[in-house]
């Protein structure tokens, strides 16, 4: 609901179903933000606005007739440089003259039911019945430039989205210097700042720091939203945990270069802005035109962290994610890269799919290495013809041989980079995104292409969409695999390449909304090395992407922990893996392996061909039990419970080393649930497990139940012995021989208890081995072991 008052001076309130967001025109023409936290009656803007008789000593006042306000204390719904205030800017121009100095205040307002699309970049979306926009139109009183910043109202999504658009209203040029897509200003308490930044294979570690002084920044500067950093950030008062306290959820729409920022004034309040980064950033407004920025979403809880990722996620399936599988189940598939990697042809892709359609898999996706001369990565990027060595009939012929076998087809391209050695590139070097005649570094052997260039979008249009059409193509998995170097794009003039890194990611967006909407049946998933580019602007067009190029399950978990906090599962791309992991050399089991994975978008990337029948049927299991529980798993509602952190160098005695994890995902009726516990390294004489399931309905009663385990007499070693009539050798081949034909289970457990019982008072489940004995009822649960619990509403 969006309700104006006060009608000289007019004042805005923004209700949501749970929050109040509220501004008011000043006495100066400025606009005061006034609140922003859970929903609150505001009558008039007494007692809520400032109320400053004198400004504070050694700061700077508006004016003479003003001499009580002082830019530097007052909170603002859009901070200008240049009057004073020395806090963090939304907006910073310069004109031709060298003025610099802008006067942002009021002009007028409008008020719209439903959203308006942004102008060439994507954004939120919702009808008329769901949402409300709120234009509000500034102009510069020393200049030409108007700014129209837009407020659009999701009330019962308990969402606000807010972008701006820049004018120039002259006869003369206006740099852009810097254009954030939201500012918030905080009344002064005490802050936490929650970041999710990493690298490659190291995704979404969230860092969490008390803002005592100064200033902390996030950003980008890669080109992209980045692995390094996130644009999702958090904000909580201090003492804010999964269940209670005070906390904040941004979003940024945006793919490119980023800049989030919390600084703590002289006044102690705070501000907090979001948007393009302006490093490196220049922006030549012509007369007459205009600049949008991207859109920032953002929602208030006042019960923890919880409430405000499940609010998010809910926001970003119904209002972001678009097309046929917004709400469509995602097929389980095998991805033919860690079981390959380059070296493929036919008749090892069809012994990998008759592998895979034996344990159930629903999609074969074939992996880079399929088209020019692409033996390995330094070679045939922007060549989109099938390698006639490796497919002597082409994507057609593939594509019929694994639909006959009940599967679906999938292919890897990566349409945004062309390979020095290529034939693109020889015929067109001037279409490399890179100076003539500097030298270029490049990563991973290849170069991006210049999609600032109209001509270029339009190459990569047309060849993708030749090869989406030369066979029954029904996933597409869209990758880039670097980062921005020497950035120079001969599309753009030399003066203007401060606009470069932008223009690139709105061709990238020009491209990928052709080709979404020419194909709207295909599932495409997005990917950049892993998660160098999860971001709510690729989930504008792609509905899952691939979260990590790290598969081992210990990494995984807590990745996907990371990325839990603002992304929903249906969006989270997780893959079952072989051992030794690929990444990491590390041995998990094929269970735990699974139970991570399971929580999001389920895929296998193992050479199935190869496995042993024990292997195999444990997949078989596994992927059967995902389809029964998969809308579960995908659009479930999801609750985080404890993480373990990483242990390096710390005692795995030491008690206040968290070594556990804990997650739950509710079905949206809340009859049934799946609950995973998970263990870091064992620590001796530690037998118990109390599982705290969460999001269960309190008064209902549920029946909970292990999943079932499989268990290798192998595990045990020499243990075997403690029981066995006869010595049998560790690893020798008697003991491979009992491995094969005895078949043990973990233990089973079922609980009949109120989803309260289970959620406060925990469950007690059976006790682990600890050395002092074993039988079929004590959990084996060594290094990185998990359970998984099933709950369901008793009938």
């Amino acid at each position: 609901m969006i309700e104006v008052r006060e009608t000289e001076r007019p004042l805005f309130i923004l209700d949501t179903a749970a929050t109040t967001y509220a501004f008011k025109v000043m006495e100066n023409g400025q606009v005061e933000h006034l609140y922003y936290g859970r929903r609150i009656g505001i009558g008039s803007s007494d007692g809520i606005a400032e109320q400053w008789i004198i400004a504070p000593g050694n700061t700077s006042v508006y004016d003479d007739e003003h001499g009580n306000i002082s830019p530097e204390v007052f909170r603002y719904e859009l901070a200008a440089f240049g009057k004073g205030d020395l806090r963090e800017t939304a907006v910073e121009a310069e004109y031709p003259d060298g003025l610099r100095s802008l006067d942002l205040v009021y002009s007028d307002y409008e008020i719209k039911e439903g959203k308006p699309e942004l102008s060439g970049l994507p954004s939120s979306y919702g009808s008329d019945e769901e949402c409300r926009t709120l234009k509000l139109n500034l102009k510069d009183k020393n200049g030409k430039l108007s700014v129209s910043v837009f407020y659009t109202v999701f009330e019962k999504a308990d969402v606000i989205a807010r972008s701006m658009v820049l004018c120039n209203d002259g006869n003369e040029e206006i740099s852009i210097k810097k254009a954030m897509s939201v500012q918030l200003d905080l009344d002064p308490a005490e802050y936490v700042f929650h970041s999710f930044t990493g690298a490659w294979t190291r995704e979404m570690k969230k860092t969490d720091t008390l803002l005592k002084a100064g200033k902390l920044v996030v950003e980008s500067r890669s080109g992209f939203s980045s692995n390094r950093a996130n644009p999702f950030v958090m904000i909580s008062k201090r003492g804010c945990t999964e269940k209670t306290g005070d906390c904040m959820g941004f979003h940024l729409v945006y793919s490119g270069n980023h800049y989030e920022a919390l600084e703590k004034s002289s006044s102690g309040k705070y501000r907090f802005v979001s948007g393009i980064n302006p490093w490196n950033f220049e922006w030549k407004l012509k007369a007459g035109e205009s600049f949008q920025t991207p859109e920032g979403f953002f929602s208030y809880s006042a019960e923890g962290f919880g409430r405000m990722s499940r609010t998010l996620h809910s926001f970003i399936r119904e209002h972001l994610v678009r097309g046929e599988w917004k709400h469509k189940e995602r097929p389980v598939l095998l991805n033919s890269w860690e079981a390959c990697y380059f070296d493929i042809n036919e008749n090892k892709l069809l012994r990998l799919a008759r592998a895979a359609k034996s344990v159930g898999i629903e999609l074969f996706v074939m992996d880079d290495g399929w088209f020019g001369k692409r033996d390995d990565d330094s070679s045939s990027l922007g060549d989109w013809d099938p390698d006639q060595r490796k497919l002597p009939g082409g994507l057609k012929s593939l594509c019929e041989k694994i639909k006959s076998l009940d599967m679906d087809f999938g292919i890897w391209v990566e349409p945004e980079m062309v390979s020095e050695n290529s034939e693109l590139y020889r015929a067109h070097p001037d279409w490399a995104f890179k100076h003539g005649t500097a030298a270029h570094s490049k990563g991973r052997n290849q170069m991006f292409l210049d999609i600032t260039r109209k001509d270029v979008q339009d190459y990569i249009i047309a060849a993708m969409k030749k090869v989406f059409s030369s066979a029954d193509i029904s996933y597409v998995k869209w990758d880039m695999n670097r980062n921005f170097t020497d950035v120079y794009a001969g599309g753009v003039e030399n003066s203007c390449q401060g606009e470069t890194a932008h223009r690139y990611i709105l061709g990238l967006y020009r491209i990928m909304k052709e080709l979404t909407e020419s194909f709207p049946g295909i599932l495409f998933e997005g990917c950049a090395s892993g998660g160098n580019r999860f971001d709510p602007g690729i989930l504008c067009y792609f509905p899952q992407i691939w979260a990590s190029d790290d598969t081992d399950a210990v990494a995984r978990a807590e990745i996907q922990y990371g990325y839990s906090f603002g992304y929903p599962l249906s969006t989270v791309s997780a893959h079952v893996s072989d051992v030794p992991n690929h990444q990491t050399l590390r041995r998990t089991g094929l269970d735990t392996r699974f139970n991570v994975a399971a929580f999001g978008v389920l895929g296998y990337e193992c050479n199935l061909a190869d496995l042993g029948a024990e292997d195999l049927e444990e997949i078989r299991a596994q992927i059967a039990f995902y389809k029964v529980w998969r809308r579960v798993f995908q659009f479930g509602e999801y609750h985080r419970g404890k993480m373990f952190t990483d242990a390096k160098g710390m005692s795995v005695l030491d008690e206040n080393t968290a070594n556990e994890a804990e997650w739950t995902v509710v079905a949206a009726d809340k009859s049934r649930a799946v609950s995973v516990s998970m263990q870091l390294l064992l620590r001796p004489n530690t037998q118990q497990l109390i599982l705290h399931p969460a999001g269960l309905s309190e008064n209902t009663v549920y029946t909970l139940k292990v999943n079932k385990t499989r268990l290798k007499l192998k595990d045990f070693g020499g243990l075997v012995n403690a029981v066995s009539p006869v010595h049998v050798r560790p690893d020798g081949a008697v003991h491979s021989l009992m491995n094969r034909f005895v078949k043990l289970y973990g233990e089973t457990e079922e609980h009949t208890m109120s989803g309260g019982a289970m959620m406060y008072a925990g469950v007690r489940c059976k006790t682990s081995f600890a050395g002092t004995g074993y039988n079929e009822n004590i959990r084996f649960y060594p290094d990185f072991a998990s359970r998984m619990y099933i709950i369901e509403k008793q009938k």
